[in-house]
């Protein structure tokens, strides 16, 4: 799923709104041609009005006769939305969905195979993150639209009190500053115990997953030594401060946790820093960033490339339309005003430079460098919905033997992707 924009809202609203930005299409030909519409789906919070806007009236300008319907949708419940859609005679011409829900519209069935359309997409430079959860069984149907991934944001005073003049490089140099960063009336770092998606990049950096897949059959793998590795790194992590082993990141919420206490480093997207001096304008200018650290230096660590794919239904009323609006939308244009005007990284490798000014982005782009998607599972929704890997972490947290707890999860993994809970 995509990260919402933290600025945006912080209670998305239920009920969906539909925002008519036609009007700049050409008004057809003399002898009375109706222009024809391109009706498109994106969610809440991926672009501001404005920011629409501006890419609809490019859009009709560079298509006379075609005017374009934004359908501005609610993240909650847009999976059975989405899926009637695609089995419906009437589906939108593009549709946003969040790169993890790709598997399970393509096996519902009814989403366009653009594999032969990639390399004039820019399909060659396509952040992985992004890209990954795109292609099923080698064929490419959700085209990258932006991504984001978590840094860590770090109280730039109370590292020089600490004597630490330089953000860490390495796993190592993270753990040791952690550690001198963790003492009386203070936390070293804010990491509640449930943070799976943390957990998840610290299990690819050792070369681990949190399941894979054979045959067509799923399996957890929470168990593998890799993967227990991953996990003695988070608990280890976790143990300089004091957060809760028995809930995530929005329980209670994290940042208003951090913008209270005096607390060295949070693990969150960058636009989450907007919020932390919101609420305690005190910390004005003494927030920093850097990305999550890998194990050797000069290697940004694994992280979850959270973030958004468009896709074009098969049954479409404009497909040709539509093609070109998502070949706009994703290309280097609107790619570079999305990442200056929402923070996000776009979905190209060689647009880095489009965050240049904005610290906290480019430190995300950093990290994007080695961003990864969950496992690309039809049924991976289900699994989040009644997380085993929290529970699993919790316990390990609590003290429970390792190995065994993760046995179990990956058993649980197992049944749910498989279809059998």
């Amino acid at each position: 799923m995509p990260f919402r924009h933290p600025v945006r809202s912080l209670a998305p609203l239920l009920l969906s709104t539909s925002l008519l930005l036609g009007g700049c299409g050409a008004l057809g030909d003399a002898a009375g041609e109706e222009n024809r519409t391109l009706d498109v789906w994106l969610m809440r919070g991926s672009l501001t009005e404005e920011l629409t806007g501006d890419l609809v009236r490019d859009y009709e300008r560079r298509n006379p006769g075609v005017e374009v319907e934004v359908t501005v949708q609610e993240w909650p419940g847009i999976d059975k939305k989405v899926t009637a859609a695609l089995a419906s005679g009437d589906a939108p011409d593009v549709i946003e969905v969040g790169n993890t829900q790709v598997a399970q519209y393509v096996e519902a069935g009814g989403v366009r195979n653009l594999t032969i359309e990639v390399g004039d997409l820019g399909g060659d430079h396509w952040i992985p993150g992004l890209e990954e959860p795109g292609k099923i069984d080698g064929y490419q149907y959700g085209v990258p639209f932006y991504a984001a991934n978590r840094v860590v944001i770090y109280r730039k005073d109370l590292f020089e009190q600490a004597g630490i003049t330089s953000p860490p490089a390495t796993r190592d140099e993270w753990i040791e500053a952690t550690a001198r960063l963790d003492r009386p009336g203070q936390q070293g770092i804010y990491l509640p115990g449930q943070n799976w998606y943390v957990l998840a990049g610290f299990i690819w950096d050792e070369g681990g997953d949190l399941a894979t897949e054979l045959s067509g059959q799923w399996s957890g793998s929470l168990h593998t030594r890799e993967a227990l590795r991953g996990m003695e790194f988070y608990r280890q992590l976790q143990s300089y401060g004091r957060g809760p082993v028995d809930s995530d990141e929005a329980d209670p919420e994290q940042r208003g946790v951090f913008a209270k206490g005096r607390i060295a480093q949070l693990i969150d997207v960058p636009g989450a820093a907007e919020l932390i001096t919101e609420a305690n304008p005190g910390l004005t200018g003494k927030l920093g960033f850097f990305p999550i650290p890998g194990k050797e230096k000069g290697e940004p660590g694994a992280v979850f490339t959270g973030g958004s794919v468009l896709i074009i239904p098969e049954r479409a009323a404009e497909q040709k339309e539509a093609y070109s609006f998502v070949k706009l939308a994703t290309g280097e244009k609107w790619q570079r005003e999305l990442a200056r005007t929402m923070s996000v990284v776009p979905n190209s490798t060689e647009l880095a430079d489009a965050l240049e000014d904005d610290p906290g982005a480019t430190a995300m782009a950093e990290g994007a460098r080695n961003g990864h998607a969950t496992p690309n599972s039809p049924r991976w929704g289900r699994l989040e919905a009644d997380n085993p890997i929290k529970e699993y972490q919790t316990e390990v947290l609590r003290g429970a033997d390792p190995a065994t707890a993760a046995r179990e999860a990956s058993e649980e993994i197992t049944r749910i992707l498989g279809g059998h809970s």
